[in-house]
């Protein structure tokens, strides 16, 4: 199976890393797809070496030597990753029911291809299901006995979706008011710190705070009651944690090269439900709950030995 050809379309999308966007590029060769479409951000203004950068990792992807329908999307100048990337997945969209997005840091697996067609495929008409993520970041911590599982959380190392999805899709949240969320959330997550953190995303986002585009994803399929389906395995490795990265700046992160794995028969829970311990077991890394709760527990119990010193 090393050789399977992908039938899905695939959006690749790169801006300045050369080095990166070869190495993935060669896995998307190998898959050979039949439709590719390619999106690049341009230089920004105040690095003068981006340019030059640019042109060469763009003229890594103009050799296609397989049957392939192209279609481009070459920015001439930087968009930002919030603009450039939510309008490069629109461009997608609008010409694709349904597809494969990679980025120029993840590198996938040889069966990674196999594992989106397959669930594209099987949930097509499934409006539970709103994503495919192809990276695992449980490190070692398998759920079920199957080989794929369910979350809330969207992981977008490396991942698949529809048209119906991303119709719903809105990079400056319009729909949803901040005194809200709070609330909402609390439908999905218990943690107080949890809830907290997203809520404070979420302000960020709609004040435009943050220039990025994936966390609004997040919260739509949040909003929209959506299960997000994950491997067991990890089939997406990010080789992009260094200093000239946007946002994957730490080399000591434990998200960093994850070792690929590779499976070619896919098995499927029989309960279509969430596994919240999943996404916890993520958070309780990402936001630090263990040492908030404990200092939230070492102040309620400070609060109380004062109290009843008072009575």
């Amino acid at each position: 199976m090393d050789n399977y050809k992908v039938k899905s379309p695939v959006l690749f999308l790169l801006f300045n890393r050369p080095d990166t966007t070869s190495r993935v590029f060669a896995e998307i060769k190998a898959a050979k797809p039949s439709r590719l479409y390619i999106a690049a951000d341009g230089p920004r203004k105040d690095r003068p070496d981006e340019p030059a950068l640019c042109q060469e990792t763009r003229a890594i992807v103009a050799n296609i030597d397989w049957e392939c329908h192209v279609q481009t999307l070459m920015r001439p100048h930087n968009l930002g990753c919030r603009n450039a990337m939510s309008s490069a997945i629109d461009w997608f969209f609008e010409n694709e029911e349904e597809g494969i997005i990679i980025e120029d840091d993840c590198l996938p697996a040889k069966s990674f291809f196999y594992y989106c067609d397959t669930l594209l495929e099987k949930y097509r008409h499934d409006t539970r299901i709103r994503h495919i993520a192809g990276s695992n970041l449980q490190r070692g911590k398998t759920w079920g006995d199957a080989s794929v599982y369910f979350t809330n959380q969207t992981h977008v190392w490396g991942w698949a979706s529809w048209r119906r999805v991303w119709k719903d899709y809105d990079k400056d949240l319009k729909r949803y008011n901040s005194e809200d969320v709070p609330d909402k959330l609390s439908n999905i997550f218990s943690d107080r710190f949890v809830i907290e953190d997203w809520t404070k995303f979420f302000k960020q986002l709609k004040a435009g705070e943050i220039d990025t585009w994936d966390y609004q994803l997040a919260f739509i399929n949040f909003f929209n009651n959506g299960l997000s389906v994950n491997p067991n395995v990890n089939l997406i490795t990010n080789i992009g944690f260094r200093e000239d990265a946007t946002h994957t700046l730490s080399t000591d992160s434990p998200y960093a090269n994850i070792p690929l794995q590779e499976f070619w028969e896919i098995t499927y829970p029989t309960y279509i439900l969430p596994e919240k311990k999943a996404d916890y077991a993520i958070f309780t890394y990402d936001f630090n709950l263990e040492n908030r709760w404990k200092k939230h527990n070492k102040l309620k119990n400070k609060i109380k030995r004062w109290f009843k010193n008072q009575a």
